[in-house]
């Protein structure tokens, strides 16, 4: 059974988050420089079994698309060149940053670790996926 993996995509930094085999528990798995997600990604997705991906949609209150969507738009086209027969799935993000920074609020961490936005970006992935697996 292959896992599921969610990324958080970010013109900067993204962060990815996976399931476990039998897709019960989301974790977050990393937070890569976005330069280098591709290469990320073709080193994890020959080493471990990804059956899907799921692709933060940024939107705004209105409804539509973030201006970050054209970006995402470009990263899906490279993603499904690179691994044709990977499905990939779009779920809704709105709020998911707001999430995560009181997720790391709540778990007790200083000032100084939730101004780390790598990990607000990797738990924001973490929380993409957990709404995944409750909706889907």
């Amino acid at each position: 059974m292959g896992r599921i993996l969610a990324i958080d995509y970010g013109t900067k930094r993204t962060g990815i988050a996976v399931t476990d085999e039998l897709k019960i528990i989301a974790s977050g798995l990393t937070t890569v420089a976005t330069t280098e997600l591709m290469a990320f990604l073709k080193t994890y997705l020959a080493e471990e079994d990804v059956e899907r991906i799921i692709v933060g949609e940024p939107k705004r209150h209105s409804n539509e698309a973030s201006d970050s969507e054209k970006y995402i738009q470009v990263f899906l086209e490279a993603l499904n060149k690179e691994f044709p027969d990977l499905p990939v799935e779009r779920i809704d993000e709105r709020f998911t940053s707001k999430m995560a920074f009181r997720t790391m609020i709540d778990s007790g961490l200083k000032k100084k670790q939730r101004q780390n936005k790598a990990l607000i970006d990797e738990i924001s992935a973490t929380i993409i996926l957990q709404s995944y697996l409750y909706n889907g």
